[in-house]
């Protein structure tokens, strides 16, 4: 399906000139194997593996062009997208003043019980998209004037997003890519990704292996992510951002505190202070709320107490991070039990 080259978005007429960004001298990093042809390429191996599928740490070897039948992911051959816009709820850096391209995807690879966002990953939230409406997704965020497109929960559409961006660089997007994920990556989508993601958002949920498997059935997370998190860092350093203070390259770990101490907060930091870096960019997440099957895990079924996120806040410093976002470190606002 070839993309329009002229629609109307939210009284916004979008024609190939208005598509292309302000030149200010910036290029994203997948720009380099657009141009030499290795992003193409990648788009074709990526589409091969869906056939036996291994592109999220499930490695569930599954023909998705065929079948869902054993598919933890619950997606075919087309990525499932429950909506797409400027984001203004993200951090600082990436939301900047224009916000961030968020393209939110449906489904997930992960079975969190607190599932903050089951709405969209658990109750088919959405509407499959070629990889040519995909493409024309970004190219519309683009138009808009976001700062990024940042795909959110990316782990399970590696082959659809890979493809889509092959057809949107063809009609002239060039903002910074951000691989918004939960941390249950494979390392062969990673390899995949190497040189086409600008910024890596990697959620670290848990720092023990027993409370992965209990309360998002991952028995493997800690070590999946951890491995994950070693090779985006490898991949794209620590995270840089521009004169006006807007992310355009690295990575940025999110941590999201749970109630007694569930998310093991200070393996965690151990984590990234001694294996990653400690100039790694984190955001100690506090909106945690009861959410999803939160009602049968009584443990889990309250928001965090006050003290609760200070002590995660300590254990981070007292790790060595000092890049605490301060959107959440120094200005948080929440209603405290």
């Amino acid at each position: 399906m070839p993309i329009c080259r002229e629609r109307l978005y939210f009284g916004m007429q979008i024609t190939k000139t208005t598509r292309r960004p302000p030149t200010d001298g910036f290029e994203p990093a997948w720009m380099a194997l657009y141009r030499s042809g290795e992003l193409e390429k990648r788009a074709r191996i990526a589409d091969k593996h869906l056939e036996d599928c291994d592109l999220c740490a499930h490695h569930c070897h599954v023909n998705r062009k065929q079948t869902l039948d054993g598919a933890a992911c619950r997606t075919g051959q087309l990525a499932m997208v429950n909506s797409a816009g400027p984001h203004h709820g993200e951090e600082d850096c990436l939301r900047g003043w224009r916000g961030s391209g968020a393209i939110f995807f449906a489904w997930c690879n992960m079975r969190c019980v607190f599932c903050q966002n089951w709405e969209i990953n658990w109750k088919d939230g959405g509407r499959e998209r070629t990889a040519a409406e995909l493409a024309d997704t970004m190219l519309r965020l683009q138009a808009m004037g976001c700062h990024n497109i940042n795909l959110v929960n990316p782990s399970h559409v590696v082959a659809q997003i890979l493809a889509a961006l092959v057809i949107a660089a063809d009609e002239g997007l060039r903002l910074p890519l951000i691989y918004n994920t939960s941390g249950y990556d494979s390392l062969e989508a990673l390899k995949l990704l190497d040189g086409v993601v600008d910024i890596y958002i990697s959620e670290l949920k848990y720092g023990d292996t027993a409370l992965a498997r209990k309360y998002s059935h991952a028995p493997d997370y800690v070590q999946v992510s951890q491995a994950a998190l070693r090779a985006m860092h490898a991949q794209v350093g620590d995270l840089r951002t521009n004169r006006d203070g807007i992310a355009e390259h690295g990575l940025m770990v999110r941590h999201l505190v749970l109630p007694n101490g569930i998310a093991g907060t200070e393996q965690a930091m151990r984590f990234l202070a001694r294996e990653i870096s400690t100039a790694t960019y984190i955001n100690i997440m506090d909106q945690y709320r009861p959410a999803y099957r939160t009602d049968e895990h009584p443990e889990l079924n309250r928001t965090i107490t006050r003290a609760e996120y200070e002590a995660a806040i300590a254990t981070a410093r007292a790790a060595g991070l000092h890049r605490i976002d301060r959107h959440c470190s120094d200005h948080w606002v929440i209603r405290w039990p």
